[in-house]
């Protein structure tokens, strides 16, 4: 069994949704933390292991400058290493608990997305704070539960889909289909009857039970698509030989010999 990763506090996840708001500051595409908890879940899970210098930049949209190659939306060297060091402590919780063996996602050791019920946060405000929010905002289309979640481990799929094809084994290929297809389906609203709330047991229901069974089902499928790239590996790329030419042929370095007498010696 594999050794319990340090898990990431509750002020180590302020501090990052600090870090991202202070990003968005510069960046506006900047997305929140619950899209970059997807888009990790699928980078411990993708076929190959992509590394950060390739996917931060995908995941975040920073630019280049000759001080910080790579990472010029982070306001200092400093803030760029407290963002990693939260970053790999939490890509390191997110491995070890989809390679330990669960039964039940209830389990201390399963893998537990970090997801807002941003519609539960919302409706518990009281009038006179939905009154002091910026106008229109309380109008404004909230995401289901888990649904950014769910978006940000697309992204993360769309962006490298060569990583993604079906495995050959045709049993295989069905489980990781059926694996994305519990994943897309969160990506789209919850239409079913609100009487579910995810977080508290006298909270406001904000998601149907029909939710609350595709959520569980798309964490097992990251538990699924762990385990079939586990089992196959990493893709290798066709290694092609190249012609070599007969002992008796001309060399190909011109020196008019044959290949035998001469580099083929």
């Amino acid at each position: 069994m594999n050794t319990p990763a340090a898990p990431v506090t509750p002020e180590a996840f302020d501090e990052i949704d600090a870090i991202l708001d202070d990003l968005r500051s510069r960046n506006d595409e900047t997305p929140q933390w619950e899209f970059c908890e997807g888009f990790l879940a699928a980078v411990v899970c993708c076929r190959r292991p992509i590394p950060q210098a390739e996917y931060l930049d995908v995941l975040l949209g920073i630019g280049e400058t000759e001080d910080m190659p790579g990472d010029s939306a982070f306001a200092d060297a400093a803030q760029r290493a407290r963002f990693i060091e939260i970053w790999d402590q939490r890509l390191l919780e997110v491995n070890t608990a989809l390679d330990t063996p669960t039964e039940s996602l209830d389990s201390d050791t399963a893998y537990h997305p970090e997801v807002l019920d941003v519609r539960g946060a919302m409706a518990s405000l009281s009038e006179e704070d939905r009154a002091a929010m910026p106008e229109g905002t309380a109008d404004e289309a909230l995401p289901a539960f888990a649904q950014v979640w769910a978006l940000g481990f697309m992204f993360a799929v769309e962006a490298w889909p060569e990583e993604w094809t079906p495995p050959r084994d045709k049993k295989a290929a069905k489980w990781h289909d059926l694996a994305l297809q519990c994943m897309v389906a969160l990506t789209e609203d919850d239409e079913g009857e609100l009487c579910v709330s995810p977080f508290s047991d006298d909270g406001p229901p904000t998601m149907s039970t029909e939710r609350l069974d595709a959520f569980a089902d798309a964490v097992w499928s990251v538990y699924d698509l762990r385990e079939i790239w586990r089992g196959i590996g990493p893709r290798i790329e066709t290694v092609h030989r190249a012609d070599t030419p007969g002992r008796n042929d001309p060399c190909h370095c011109g020196s008019g010999k044959k290949f035998k007498k001469c580099h083929g010696a």
